[in-house]
């Protein structure tokens, strides 16, 4: 555990954490309640100021480790109440949640309750083919492992022995939709979601008019969550014999499966710290680099976030988490296709990637030909090229742009620094204003005024002449109107807006005033 999680989670403050040889569960530290703790518990002592207080009754009731908030203060009490009680005193870095740290504690003590000679029932676990071939032996006929949205995880050999449907869906490797159709209206899937038992489902009709052999199919869960299926191709129903093997190899293969999805549920969630970790900078970035294989490279942040980051309701909300992580893995998969030891994860709303890269230039195609894969769906922001000491300021200027684009700024939707600076100081200028309340003054105030009053058009005059470089033929062509009206506009709004429009002071903060301000505003 200290192993996974140590430097850029937890740290081994004092005692010795080989005395534990197994953790027997992780548990919430209540002072109020008399709580019965399992045999080398990890406790979290949430809010727990005072370790010395508790190390005693911890030891009492054979507790393994006490985490607390870090940084600690390693007082003489604090050591000799460790060392007498002998359990190990652990610290939460500052910022790490507690959510976190127990669902990560979780997923690993869920990979530790397989053997861990690395095998389930005599197969190597995760090794769902190995274990589809144990189970065709055990009932005598071909299976398929399926996952709950029949797409097919797994298969046995001898599918020879089956038929045409069978080879069609291994090759799709998903069961084909006109037979999950029918066995969604014959209440199969119905039968599986409730019940433990197999289910003997007669042949389906074939494409040529001839019957498919029938099928058994077992539900493959954990406790009350419906993970996926087991399919065999019979000629009869099993036997009881073979019927009571068929349940048990089901619970086998749940424990793979939970093996697979726990072992991948640590990797995202470490991956996710250390990335997190290291572009922010701190005490822990440059182990967090080291960690990821990157301290000897030259490295851009890349920073991407979904173009509709918000959801309406709770339905809409869930649906975008999703989203945002399946975006976020697919950013993963194609930067480590570009560099092996690229490293990316989804840190709240934004996904996150260091890429060793030389310069921005190669930064940006690989990050814009990875959006026009996947659509319009993102914006990304670019970072400078920086060492792996200096991540944090590759990561500002990721997201200095990413919130550039995010803003509808910048007509990109990939973008270096460079290339959104004078939109970025218009955002941070605007920041300023907002955050002392200004509003609109002077010239312009006057001309929204006047406008509101007699409903002209004597800022978008304004606007298309300044834009138009004093051009009143181009000016006019853009707003629609004949040049003698646009000019008589024009002197009108400088006698409203009490403007010198040959000054170049008036032109300029003019200017700089329509960018700033929106009538929405």
């Amino acid at each position: 555990m200290l192993d996974d999680l140590g430097t850029t989670l937890i740290d081994l403050v004092r005692g010795d954490p080989g005395r534990a040889t197994d953790i027997g569960g992780v548990v919430i530290h209540d002072p109020h309640d008399d709580q019965v703790l399992p045999p080398s518990a990890l406790v979290l002592g949430v809010g727990v100021r005072e370790p010395v207080e508790i190390l005693g009754l911890l030891s009492e009731h054979g507790a393994a480790a006490l985490v607390v908030r870090g940084p600690v203060d390693l007082t003489e009490e604090i050591i000799e109440a460790v060392d007498r009680s002998g359990v190990a005193l652990l610290g939460l870095a500052p910022g790490a949640s507690w959510t976190q740290l127990a669902a990560m504690l979780r997923s690993l003590l869920a990979e530790g309750e397989v053997d861990p000679s690395g095998t389930l029932g005599g197969v190597p676990a995760g090794d769902l083919f190995a274990l589809a071939n144990a189970v065709a032996s055990l009932i005598g006929a071909p299976v398929t492992i399926e996952d709950r949205s029949s797409r097919v995880l797994a298969f046995s050999g001898r599918q020879d022995e089956a038929d045409s449907s069978r080879v069609e869906t291994i090759l799709g490797r998903q069961v084909p939709t006109r037979y999950s159709q029918v066995l969604e209206a014959r209440g199969v899937f119905q039968q599986l979601y409730r019940s433990d038992e197999p289910v003997y489902v007669d042949g389906l009709p074939a494409d040529d008019g001839s019957l498919c052999l029938p099928r058994v199919a077992v539900a493959v869960r954990a406790g009350d969550e419906f993970l996926g299926s087991i399919w065999a191709a019979v000629r009869s129903p099993l036997p009881a014999d073979r019927s009571q093997a068929f349940r048990d190899a089901a619970k086998l293969v749940a424990l793979h499966l939970m093996r697979q999805r726990a072992g991948a549920d640590v990797e995202r969630r470490l991956r996710a710290d250390l990335v997190s970790t290291a572009v922010e900078g701190g005490p822990g970035a440059a182990e967090a680099v080291r960690r990821l294989g990157l301290a000897d490279q030259a490295c851009v942040v890349l920073a991407l976030a979904l173009t509709h980051p918000h959801g309406d309701d709770p339905a809409e909300h869930a649906r975008l988490l999703a989203e945002r992580q399946q975006i976020a893995d697919a950013f993963a998969m194609h930067l480590t296709a570009v560099h092996p030891r690229a490293a990316a994860a989804l840190i709240n709303d934004v996904a996150y990637a260091i890429l060793p890269a030389e310069s921005e230039d190669r930064a940006l195609r690989i990050a814009t030909d990875f959006r026009g894969r996947i659509g319009n769906r993102v914006v990304v922001g670019v970072g400078p090229v920086a060492d792996g000491r200096s991540l944090s300021r590759s990561r500002a200027g990721a997201d200095f742009v990413l919130r550039v684009l995010r803003a509808g700024r910048a007509p990109h939707s990939v973008a270096r620094v460079s290339d959104v600076h004078g939109e970025g100081l218009l955002l941070e200028l605007s920041d300023l204003i907002s955050s002392r309340g200004d509003t609109v003054s002077g010239p312009l105030a006057r001309l929204i005024e006047y406008d509101r009053k007699h409903s002209a058009c004597l800022v978008e005059t304004l606007n298309a002449w300044l834009d138009a470089f004093g051009d009143v033929t181009a000016a006019s062509a853009a707003v629609f109107v004949h040049p003698n009206t646009f000019r008589y506009r024009l002197r009108r709004l400088a006698e409203v807006g009490e403007m010198d429009l040959g000054d170049p002071g008036v032109r300029f903060a003019a200017m700089l005033q329509l960018r700033l301000w929106r009538p929405d505003r």
